[in-house]
C-alpha cells in the first residue's frame, strides 16, 4: 500500500489547532473571569444568600454536563459549525442577562444558559474532522494548553477587571469574547472536507456501559468530580477571606494569585517529568492527591494573609499536577478505540463537580462558614485519596492513530496481527468502516518507520 504518512502538519491542520485553540480560550476566559470576585460582587445582588451565590457560580456546570453530549451528537447531524455558532450564541445570551441582572436570581439563569451553550464536544469534533490521524494528539495537545493557559489569564484578569468594569463588565466582557469567537469559527478554522464519527475524539454510545463499569476509569472520573468540587466550593469563601480577614482588597487580589499560580506551575514541572519519564505516575499522582488534602487542611489552620498565601500555593500547585495527570491517565487505561468516550464521561464528571462543588459549598458557607466548606473538601480529598490508593498501575503506553483505509473484517483481522507485530506496538484495534487503526504503544521502542508503512492517504 502506497504510504500516506507525513511527520509536519500541513499549513491547514495548524490553522486548525490554534484556531479551535482559541476558541475554547476565549470562551473559558469568559466562564472563569468571576470565579475569583463573584462571592464579593454578588453581595450587593437582590436576594442573595451564600447558597444563592454557590448556585450562580456552579450552575453552568450542570447545564453543562446536560447539553455537551447531546449537542456533540447534534453536530453529527447538523454539521459542525452551525452547532457550534448556535451554542456560542446561546453562550452570548446567557452573558448578556447576567450582565444586566440585579438579583442573583437572574444571574443564576444567565450562568445557566451559559452552559447551555455547551460546544466542548462539538468543537473537538470539529478538531478530529479538520486533523489527520497521526497529527491529531498534536492538535488536541494545543487545545489543552489554551483552555490552561485562559485559566491562569482568567485567574488574575478577573480581579484587574473587576476594578475597571465591575462583574456586570466583565459579564458584558465574556459576550463580546463569544461574538469574538463565532467570527473565528465562521471566518477563521477551515471547513471540514467530509464529517466523520472518530472514536477518538467523540463519545460512541454503545461503548458507554462498558467504559461506567470500568473501575479504573471510574476512579479518574471521580478524581476530576472532586477535584473541581473542591475548587469551585473554595472560591465561595476565599475571596471574601482575602478582604475580610486577611486585609486584601479585592482590587489587588490578582498580585497574590500572579505570583502564587506561576510559582506553582513551575513547581509541577518537575512532578510531571518524573511521573512521566521516570514512569513514576501512581505515587506522583498519590502525593499530589495527599498534597491537596493538605492545602484544604491549611485553609483551616490559616491566619492572616501569610498562611492563605501558602494553602493558595499548595493548592494550585497540586490542583496544577492533578489537571495534567489525570487525562493522561484516562488515555492510559481506556482501550485504544473508546478514548474518546471514556473522555467524554470523563469531562461529564468534571462539569458535575463544579456544579455540586457550587450548590454544596454554598449551603455549607451560609451554615457552618469558611470552615464548613474547608472541612468538607478536606474529607472529600481524603476519600478521593483512599479509593486512588488501590488503582493499578498505569501501563505507559501512547495513543497513536493510524489511517489504513476501510477494509473488509477479514483484512482488518490480518491487520491486527501485523501491526501487533511490530517492535513497540502492544495492542491494536482496527475500525475497519472507517479505516482507522487504534493503537497502543510503547514510545520509546516503537519502530515507528515500520508501522509508517501501513499508513495510506485518507480518500
Amino acid at each position: 500500500m502506497k504510504s500516506g504518512y507525513s511527520d509536519q502538519m500541513t499549513p491547514r491542520e495548524r490553522r486548525a489547532a490554534f484556531s479551535l485553540g482559541s476558541v475554547y480560550a476565549v470562551r473559558m476566559l469568559g466562564l472563569f473571569m468571576i470565579l475569583p470576585v463573584f462571592a464579593l460582587y454578588a453581595e450587593d445582588l437582590a436576594g442573595v444568600t451564600p447558597f444563592l451565590v454557590g448556585m450562580a457560580l456552579g450552575i453552568y456546570g450542570f447545564t453543562q454536563a446536560a447539553f455537551q453530549l447531546p449537542l456533540g451528537m447534534l453536530s453529527d447531524r447538523l454539521g459542525r459549525k452551525p452547532v457550534i455558532i448556535g451554542g456560542l450564541i446561546v453562550f452570548a445570551l446567557g452573558s448578556v442577562l447576567a450582565a444586566t441582572a440585579d438579583s442573583i436570581h437572574g444571574v443564576i439563569l444567565g450562568r445557566a444558559l451559559q452552559g447551555a451553550g455547551a460546544v466542548a464536544a462539538a468543537l473537538m469534533a470539529l478538531a478530529a474532522d479538520l486533523t489527520r490521524e497521526e497529527h491529531r494528539a498534536k492538535a488536541m495537545a494545543v487545545i489543552g494548553m489554551s483552555i490552561g493557559v485562559a485559566f491562569a489569564v482568567a485567574m488574575v484578569g478577573g480581579p484587574v477587571l473587576d476594578r475597571w468594569i465591575g462583574v456586570s463588565g466583565i459579564f458584558w466582557t465574556t459576550a463580546a469574547l463569544a461574538v469574538i469567537a463565532i467570527g473565528i469559527i465562521a471566518f477563521v478554522v477551515p471547513r471540514p472536507a467530509a464529517i466523520r464519527f472518530h472514536r477518538d475524539a467523540q463519545t460512541e454510545p454503545a461503548s458507554l456501559a462498558s467504559v461506567l463499569r470500568d473501575g479504573q476509569l471510574l476512579r479518574l472520573d471521580l478524581g476530576i468530580f472532586v477535584l473541581h468540587m473542591s475548587m469551585m466550593a473554595n472560591f465561595i469563601v476565599i475571596p471574601p477571606l482575602l478582604q475580610n480577614e486577611a486585609g486584601l482588597p479585592s482590587a489587588q487580589h490578582w498580585q497574590l494569585y500572579l505570583p502564587v499560580l506561576v510559582s506553582a506551575f513551575l513547581a509541577m514541572i518537575p512532578f510531571i517529568i518524573v511521573a512521566e519519564k521516570h514512569r513514576r505516575m501512581k505515587p506522583v499522582f498519590l502525593g499530589a492527591i495527599a498534597l491537596l488534602g493538605v492545602a484544604q487542611l491549611a485553609y483551616l489552620l490559616a491566619d492572616g494573609l501569610a498562611g492563605l498565601t501558602v494553602a493558595l500555593f499548595l493548592y494550585f500547585w497540586a490542583f496544577i499536577v492533578l489537571e495534567a495527570s489525570l487525562p493522561s491517565l484516562v488515555a492510559k487505561f481506556a482501550p485504544p478505540d473508546r478514548k474518546g468516550t471514556a473522555m467524554g464521561v470523563y469531562s461529564t464528571a468534571q462539569f458535575l463537580g463544579i456544579f455540586v462543588g457550587g450548590a454544596v459549598g454554598g449551603a455549607l458557607a451560609g451554615r457552618f462558614g469558611a470552615d464548613g466548606v474547608f472541612w468538607f473538601t478536606s474529607l472529600a480529598v481524603v476519600a478521593w485519596l483512599l479509593l486512588a490508593v488501590t488503582m493499578r498501575h498505569p501501563r505507559y503506553l501512547s495513543s497513536y492513530l493510524l489511517n489504513v483505509g476501510p477494509m473488509p473484517s477479514e483484512q482488518a483481522r490480518d491487520l491486527v496481527r501485523r501491526l501487533t507485530a511490530v517492535q513497540g506496538v502492544a495492542e491494536a484495534i482496527i475500525a475497519h468502516d472507517e479505516g482507522v487503526a487504534y493503537l497502543k504503544v510503547e514510545r520509546h521502542a516503537l519502530d515507528e518507520k515500520r508501522l509508517r508503512e501501513f499508513s495510506v492517504s485518507p480518500a
